[in-house]
């Protein structure tokens, strides 16, 4: 096995214009790491933390896997890390794992970008014993990501790609697939929604309406992953939660959805003109080997 130095990278690839998939040596997380958690990390000593959900984690080779889209400061510093050089912190694994205890057969819906987040989960779902089916959506076919992964892990049967403008796949809202399966006579012990919130909301309606428990990852939601900035709080069955210590993952049926996006669009005019934020939450504990 090769010899690798604390938080470097061992593999990167990229998945589209915007979104990449790497590698990074960081042993102990990937020994503890589980679906559903995510790390913290910084790109250099005076970059920002930030919080990203594991990909997969091999405890082997000691390597968590990251896939992001470069659409903010940091992020854009990450994509210019090449295999090679390393990370200068890397602190987790951190939040709850995703449930999956009693299940059998589980739907996974991902759209966009959640697309990442939603591959650990329907991957991790399926080592597990579950019977997992995953729908992906995307805008086009240019944004198609991770299909054959899915494909080799799930089966070829149980991966539904779509497309809005219909230039990949069946042209259809993730919303439209999911009840189509369900009138189909799929039956899902349980419905996973990761991606844009009003994505999310909607299928967690369709779930309500055929009686199917569901389950929302906020994740994307997160900015310093501890609990002490409290921008990720959110309102669940009326009390306050937040995502990163009671979740990542919440009872989609319980998710006060219209807060949820109103907080989530109200920075959304200074983060398009200024995209260099620097966060000044830089202490806290460092992980180390």
């Amino acid at each position: 096995m090769a010899e690798y130095k604390r938080f470097e990278v061992t593999w990167k690839r990229r998945l589209n214009d915007n979104m990449v998939w790497m590698k990074i040596y960081a042993p102990l997380v990937a020994k503890h790491a589980k679906p559903g958690q995510f790390i913290i990390l910084r790109t250099d000593e005076y970059g920002e933390r930030i919080p990203l959900t594991m990909a997969g984690h091999n405890e082997e080779d000691g390597t968590i896997d990251l896939i992001y889209a470069a659409v903010g400061r940091t992020t854009m510093l990450m994509d210019q890390i090449e295999v090679g050089e390393c990370f200068a912190d890397i602190v987790g694994p951190l939040g709850k794992p995703t449930h999956m205890e009693g299940l059998k057969s589980v739907c996974v819906v991902g759209g966009g970008t959640g697309n990442a987040l939603a591959y650990p989960l329907a991957c991790g779902m399926k080592d597990a014993g579950v019977d997992t089916y995953m729908v992906e959506g995307f805008k086009t076919k240019e944004l198609v990501i991770l299909e054959e992964e899915l494909k080799e892990h799930l089966g070829d049967d149980h991966v539904f790609v779509v497309t809005d403008d219909g230039s990949y796949g069946e042209k259809a809202f993730t919303t439209v697939k999911l009840e189509n399966l369900i009138k189909e006579g799929y039956q899902f012990d349980e419905i996973v929604a990761v991606g844009p919130p009003i994505m999310m909301k909607f299928v967690c309606e369709i779930a309500a309406k055929y009686n199917i428990p569901s389950v929302a990852s906020l994740t994307a939601y997160m900015i310093d992953g501890t609990g002490m900035c409290g921008g990720c709080r959110c309102k669940i069955g009326g009390e306050d939660k937040f995502v990163c210590v009671d979740g990542p993952e919440f009872d989609g049926s319980l998710v006060d959805w219209d807060d949820l996006m109103k907080r989530s669009n109200y920075y959304k005019d200074q983060e398009a003109i200024d995209r260099a934020h620097v966060c000044r939450l830089t202490g806290g504990v460092r992980y180390n080997d």
